[in-house]
């Protein structure tokens, strides 16, 4: 029988610990929180220092009692969820359940689920830490009078189901800010002009690009400017003025922590952040790799330093000189630099052995998980290694004063290039040229330019704005992206975030009734004070009541100056089943058609988005339709029944050589009409007014 029973959050998680752990102990799982606070009201008890008033989780009933036997049966629990706060508050609580006292060492953690990392981890058993744990319980209690006090406001003033919260709100306006942003721009104009020049005899050639008068750079505004200066220069000859050659280094990346994985997945591979922290759990966790059975694959996922441990270094120093050679290794003793309010409580996300090269466990993991763990993996070992050089050429050039620059790169060393894949040192050459040397312009193109606005955010940019402006922490980010698409106030269009009109609207309300909560400074202050109750420097009580109560005066006033809103917009459309008129509501997955004699009549029905063009299947109508990525695409109004699809812009003009519909595709540089039967290469270059 076991004498020891080590309790984990996930199955998975147990699984893996169970291998590497002998008969002497058993390992059972929790499945996430087994206590938290009621679904059904505040929980909190205001007046008596914001007591919080947990309640066993509906569902884990079956789990407890299951807990409780083992426990039963055992000289010893030892506690192993997460090495964070919530894996803290985790262990509090069931401690509490399982009638343990926090203050014996009944506490384990570990960065990796590897057979070393868990053998050494049940040696060292630690008291409860409750400064961690009411760092989470501020966190829970201070999100809940949030959520729990505006948002049934929202719901009396606007419609059920909406929610704000502390973090999902500052998302959501930095993410409406900037469509104001974009609404507001106005395109500036600019010109450039691009030459291409030769050398006399025409046995060398380079491209350069306008930069000024006289050695300073100026801005090219309009074409008249542009016209002049073409005009000076067209007849005469150009030469070189000054050669300038420098060697230059790029820098390994540091290794990831949360962040910046979910970034470059995102950039990378288009994972979203919820997805990304999915696969990279999994690995954590462990896969079943052939030869070995089940083991982790990586490090912690949520962290925010980039430190790593010395014999993780030394492994990544024995593979580099096995696989490269000595010059390969990078300066040791390089130090990480980690962002002024990270925690630092864990090592950067690294695997567990670089020895498990992505190539020799590929068959062992999904193409999904694959991709992510050689990521991981390249990063981590390459930051490690030396860094790349290169050679920088920059020739000047001259014709009646105005200056001409030429730019060139050429990779003298590869470094850390030579095994990170996923970027590389983009050489553009140029010839060998001397000072005082004449060439002659074979073409002059002046080209007209509009500044453009700020882009829309990806999910890989809001998670780096979020944790520059110090919003949330690394098991925030992706949560908070999910939950503001969950609610409609932020929709994907392709990869880019944008606010639904929802979005504006419940935006506009906190900004003018709850300008506090979403204010930036404030959100990021909050997180600064949940890292010093951690510390032991503050208590969570007075960060709490010093919040709440002026929040509470807030709300009072909010509930008496926020009028009631009606979102139920009129229609000209007859209900199929009564004939009185529809009209446009809002719901948990957006607009929707509806009959206003609702009860008497319950008829709904989706809003159909037409382009007017007639398929060329069945003749029903070609609609817009959005995948479930928030990528638009044109697809019959006869689905399923009828199975037409593009991707492409259908138009009413049929194609002249097959007859086909028409479709206008969009690129960057160009716009171009194309026939969309795949087996007729009909295309036409259109401008805007065609």
């Amino acid at each position: 029988m076991a004498k020891t029973l080590v309790i984990v959050e996930s199955p998975a998680k147990a699984k893996t610990i169970s291998k590497f752990l002998g008969r002497n102990y058993k390992v059972k799982s929790s499945i996430g929180h087994v206590r938290d606070l009621p679904k059904s009201k505040l929980g909190i008890d205001i007046e008596n220092d914001y007591d919080p008033k947990y309640i066993t989780i509906r569902g884990k009933g079956k789990v407890i009692k299951e807990l409780r036997t083992e426990a039963k049966k055992v000289k010893k629990i030892l506690l192993a969820t997460d090495p964070d706060r919530e894996g803290e508050a985790i262990s509090w609580h069931l401690a509490n359940i399982l009638s343990i006292d926090e203050k014996d060492n009944c506490r384990i953690e570990f960065n990796e689920i590897t057979s070393k990392a868990i053998k050494n981890a049940v040696k060292k058993p630690r008291p409860i830490r409750k400064k961690l744990v009411d760092a989470q319980q501020a966190r829970r209690v201070l999100d809940r009078l949030v959520g729990y006090s505006i948002s049934p406001l929202l719901w009396k003033k606007i419609r059920r189901g909406l929610s704000a919260g502390r973090v999902q709100s500052v998302a959501t306006k930095l993410i409406c800010d900037r469509e104001k942003e974009i609404l507001d721009f106005k395109p500036k104009e600019y010109w450039s002009i691009e030459v291409e020049l030769s050398s006399i005899d025409n046995s060398k050639s380079l491209e350069a690009s306008f930069h000024g008068v006289e050695g300073k750079k100026i801005e090219l505004e309009n074409s008249e400017q542009v016209n002049n200066i073409v005009n000076e220069i067209k007849n005469n000859m150009f030469q070189i003025s000054n050669v300038e050659k420098k060697l230059k280094r790029r820098k390994p990346y540091l290794p990831f922590i949360t962040s910046s994985l979910q970034q470059e997945a995102s950039n990378r591979f288009g994972y979203s952040t919820k997805k990304t922290m999915l696969l990279a759990q999994q690995l954590y966790e462990g896969i079943d790799v052939e030869g070995e059975g089940t083991v982790g694959l990586i490090t912690y996922i949520r962290t925010d330093s980039t430190r790593i441990s010395e014999e993780a270094k030394s492994e990544a120093k024995n593979y580099i000189l096995q696989e490269f050679s000595e010059k390969y290794l990078g300066k040791q003793g390089r130090k990480t630099k980690n962002k002024k309010d990270a925690q630092d409580a864990h090592e950067a996300i690294r695997p567990t052995s670089v020895f498990k090269t992505p190539s020799s466990i590929k068959n062992s993991l999904s193409k999904e998980q694959n991709n992510l763990y050689r990521l991981i993996w390249e990063r981590f070992v390459a930051s490690e290694m030396a860094d790349a050089t290169y050679h920088s050429y920059n020739v000047d050039i001259i014709n009646e004063g105005y200056l001409f620059k030429a730019k060139g790169t050429k990779q003298e060393f590869d470094g850390f290039l030579g095994l990170y894949s996923f970027t590389k040192i983009t050489e553009k050459e140029l010839p060998i040229v001397e000072v005082g040397e004449e060439l002659k312009a074979d073409n002059i193109s002046p080209n007209q330019h509009f500044t453009q606005p700020p882009p829309r955010y990806t999910e890989a940019s809001l998670v780096k704005e979020m944790e520059e402006k110090g919003i949330g922490r690394p098991s925030t980010y992706a949560p908070t992206i999910s939950t503001i698409l969950s609610r409609g106030y932020i929709e994907r269009e392709t990869k880019s975030l944008k606010p639904t009109e929802l979005g504006l609207l419940i935006n506009d309300i906190m900004e003018k009734h709850f300008d506090k909560i979403v204010n930036i400074d404030f959100t990021a202050n909050m997180e600064s004070n949940l890292d010093k109750i951690e510390d032991g420097e503050i208590s969570w009580i007075n960060v709490i009541d010093e919040f709440y109560k002026p929040f509470k005066d807030i709300l009072e006033k909010a509930e008496k100056s926020i009028e009631k809103i009606d979102l139920t917009e009129k229609t000209d459309e007859a209900c199929e089943k009564c004939g009185d008129f529809m009209v446009i509501k809002h719901g948990r997955f957006g607009k929707f058609l509806a009959c206003s004699n609702y009860p008497e009549c319950s008829f709904t029905k989706s809003i159909v988005n037409k382009t007017g063009v007639e398929c060329p299947k069945c003749s029903g109508d070609i609609i817009v339709r959005k995948t479930k990525k928030g990528r638009f695409f044109y697809g019959c109004s006869n689905y399923p029944k009828c199975n037409f699809m593009t991707w492409n812009q259908p138009t009413d003009k049929k194609c002249p050589e097959c007859e086909s519909i028409l479709v206008i595709k969009n690129t960057k540089s160009k716009k171009t009409m194309q026939c969309s039967n795949k087996d007729c290469k009909y295309k036409k270059e259109i401008n805007e007014d065609q």
